[in-house]
């Protein structure tokens, strides 16, 4: 990591607070080991039981990436659950997605739900944040699928929701000035009411309150996170997805999108110097996956093809139906950030700080 956080700090030793919170507040409290598999295991017993009678006791976002797939094979194949995979298709899905997805499903039999977003309401919100020269543009498709996930289980009395956030390859997180908060609701809508063009009558949609609140404690929804309660080694995990299933690897940690591979590995660097694989490879350092030698020399390396860039400019236009041209104009308009529309960003840094104490929020999120 470097002050492309604006909010580093350093001690004398030269450590950033990252490096120093993952070792006085993380490691402390993480049990990859034999206690934390004494403590998923009981909560996969509760899941069993409360599950007695219906047809799958938990739900699973697949998105077709690591972490996802491995939560979804480790629930059937090593703590005998029947999940439903839900999955959200914002229209950006790319081969190597498509194929995990349909590798697992057929693989371990499990039954799978697909919501398709409305692809013009979905353009056009897009569009809006292209409009909107923020550094976040993935929140349309951020927000559509943790939307359509949580509003799916309060429909339908689901208690228990499986998701691959994990500290392994997460303890270092994206500063909110790099992407900032997706369920925030409020900001989505300022930014779709000033440049969107049609109502978002079909897109999921759910706001903070709704989805940490109403549905947590109104409806039940609970969120389990099983890859910190045992050991999880990104490159051993895909390696076992690969053998078992023909699950296909892919470059780089959310590259499963078509669209987010442009924007975090061209658009982000090009346009506003963020370079997400900073904080995606201090995780790894941190946990033991790479080393920092390795890391630098990988950073040093553009993430995006040059000879190929062309060709995901002309992509990503004629999907949204606009020329490349204008495309091109939105990478060259004024550098905004979130606090330059309406937001919610007071309530939420509340509700960080109350996480924080009660020791369920451990990563810095700033």
């Amino acid at each position: 990591m470097d002050t492309s956080d604006s909010g580093i700090v350093f001690d004398d030793r030269g450590w950033c607070d990252y490096c120093n919170n993952y070792y006085d507040n993380i490691v402390p409290n993480w049990h990859p080991d034999a206690q934390g598999e004494r403590e998923i295991m009981a909560q996969v017993e509760q899941m069993k039981r409360d599950g007695k009678g219906r047809d799958h006791d938990c739900l699973i976002g697949l998105s077709g990436g690591v972490d996802s797939s491995y939560v979804t094979y480790i629930a059937k194949e090593k703590f005998g659950l029947r999940p439903l995979l839900y999955h959200v298709d914002a229209g950006w899905n790319s081969q190597q997605a498509v194929n995990n997805i349909e590798k697992l499903v057929d693989g371990l039999d499990l039954d799978l739900f697909t919501e398709v977003v409305d692809w013009p309401e979905m353009r056009d919100l897009q569009l809006a944040f292209f409009k909107a020269n923020v550094p976040h543009l993935d929140t349309p498709q951020d927000h559509a699928f943790f939307a359509g996930l949580y509003n799916f289980a309060a429909k339908n009395n689901v208690k228990y929701i499986l998701t691959g956030a994990n500290y392994s390859t997460e303890c270092v997180r994206e500063p909110l000035e790099w992407h900032y908060h997706a369920s925030d609701l409020r900001q989505l809508k300022d930014i779709h009411r000033r440049f969107g063009t049609r109502p978002l009558k079909k897109f999921p949609l759910a706001g903070i309150f709704k989805f940490k609140v109403w549905y947590r404690f109104a409806k039940g929804v609970r969120v389990v996170k099983p890859l910190n309660s045992i050991p999880f080694h990104k490159e051993e995990a895909m390696q076992e997805l690969v053998d078992k299933f023909g699950w296909q690897k892919y470059a780089h940690k959310h590259y499963e999108s078509r669209f987010t591979r442009f924007y975090e590995s061209y658009w982000l660097p090009t346009k506003f110097g963020y370079d997400k694989r900073r904080a995606h490879f201090s995780s790894l350092i941190l946990t033991g996956q790479l080393s920092r030698d390795d890391a630098l020399a990988k950073i040093a390396i553009p993430a995006y093809d040059p000879n190929t860039i062309a060709e995901d400019f002309e992509f990503i236009a004629t999907k949204l139906g606009i020329t490349v041209e204008e495309l091109r104009s939105y990478h060259g308009g004024p550098k905004k950030t979130f606090r330059d529309y309406k937001n919610d960003m007071t309530l939420m840094d509340l509700g960080a700080k109350v996480l924080r104490a009660a020791g369920v929020q451990r990563a810095i999120i700033r």
